[in-house]
């Protein structure tokens, strides 16, 4: 099988691992990637975290690709890859330490994004930690021109994607019992936001 390869992937990988490296602690043991693509980033970022299961989810049809990338990589804390739509499949009934996802969030729909959310707050021990890595928009403005273009490409190919705003972001994970950490600046107007589990979540 050929793989795809994406060049985005490999220009954020390095960028995204310095991130890992400050936020992920050495007891850190279980990390989930929601919609991990081509492999790409699960492969390269894995082996620096040896003593970390590394768990990739992708929707159907990507499933078979990713499988591949990651059989054909021997990366031994890399697990099976596993089908995860968001809005149609729950998470595994288990907690991780870290859930990472990237370049998803102007993908899906908003509402998409928040069930999203809902659902890794069931996923996480307190302290547990979130990235979310992407475009975002602030004060409901884009943050440059290209940002503002790339919105009109996603929204012309679906209307319920586009990027999404900072603060609706903060406060759908403020009412899950998440608070936020710190907004890291990243390559190409991107960011990757970092949130953490609090002990206790407002009931719905």
């Amino acid at each position: 099988m050929e793989l795809p390869f994406s060049a985005a992937a490999d220009r954020n990988k390095e960028p995204i691992l310095e991130v890992l490296k400050k936020v992920i602690r050495p007891e850190d043991r279980n990390l989930l990637e929601v919609g991990a693509g081509t492999g790409q980033h699960a492969v390269y970022l894995a082996p620096f975290f040896p003593r970390m299961e590394w768990t990739p989810t992708e929707v159907a049809e990507n499933l078979p690709m990713l499988r591949e990338r990651i059989q054909q990589s021997g990366i031994p804390n890399i697990k099976t890859p596993f089908r995860m739509v968001v809005g149609e499949d729950d998470f595994p009934i288990r907690t991780f330490d870290v859930i990472l996802t990237i370049n998803t969030f102007h993908i899906m729909s908003w509402k998409e994004c928040k069930t999203f959310i809902k659902l890794i707050a069931g996923r996480l021990e307190e302290g547990g930690k979130v990235l979310i890595y992407g475009p975002f928009n602030y004060n409901g403005k884009f943050t440059t021109p290209s940002n503002e273009e790339f919105d009109k490409s996603l929204r012309e190919r679906d209307p319920q994607s586009g990027i999404r705003n900072f603060e609706d972001v903060l406060a759908a994970m403020f009412k899950n019992g998440f608070e936020f950490v710190k907004d890291f600046e990243m390559p190409a107007n991107n960011r990757m936001l970092l949130f953490r589990r609090l002990k206790f979540v407002r009931k719905k």
